[in-house]
């Protein structure tokens, strides 16, 4: 994801929780939503990788990456936890 400050990747990673959180019809706290949303930056930044996608470095492009990725991983736990 290209480097940004700490406090920028709170913000995005504490925003793209939210968002995927409100998406996927969940109810959690600040924290796992920073957690979702800083694993969900990763994992978004990686799966637009590997499908050749850039939405760009300023910070829409990179909420909309991480919030992409959040919902991808709420959407894998959602599967894990029915198996």
């Amino acid at each position: 994801m290209g480097e940004i400050g700490w406090f920028a990747f709170l913000i995005v990673g504490i925003a793209a929780g939210w968002i995927a959180e409100k998406v996927m019809k969940r109810n959690h706290g600040l924290l796992t939503n920073l957690a979702v949303g800083i694993v969900g930056a990763y994992l978004g930044a990686y799966l637009f990788g590997v499908l050749g996608l850039d939405l760009g470095d300023d910070f829409f492009g990179r909420l909309a990456t991480a919030t992409a990725g959040a919902v991808a991983l709420l959407a894998i736990i959602n599967l894990v936890r029915r198996a």
